[in-house]
C-alpha cells in the first residue's frame, strides 16, 4: 500500500491531523516571530512533530526570556 492509496482512504484522519496541526503551528510561528526567535521560526515553520514541538514551544521555550534580555515579557517596557 503505497502513500496515495492509504491517504485516499484515510482521508478524515488526513483531515483532522491537518485541523489539529494548523492552529498550533500558526499560534506558535506568530509566538516565534514577535519574540524576534529567529531560529525558532524556522525550526515550527519545517518540521512537523504533529504539534508536539509547537505545544512544548508555546507552553514552555517560550516562557523564558529570549537570549540578551532580562525580561520575561517579549513587550517593551512603557
Amino acid at each position: 500500500m503505497g502513500f496515495e492509496q492509504f491517504f485516499r482512504e484515510n482521508s478524515a484522519l488526513l483531515t483532522l491531523i491537518i485541523l489539529w496541526t494548523l492552529p498550533w503551528k500558526g499560534v506558535a510561528l506568530w509566538r516565534a516571530a514577535h519574540r524576534n526567535e529567529k531560529w525558532w521560526f524556522i525550526v515550527l515553520l519545517v518540521v512537523n512533530t504533529l504539534a508536539i514541538l509547537e505545544i512544548l514551544y508555546l507552553f514552555v521555550f517560550s516562557k523564558r526570556a529570549p537570549k540578551g534580555t532580562s525580561s520575561a515579557s517579549p513587550f517593551p517596557a512603557s
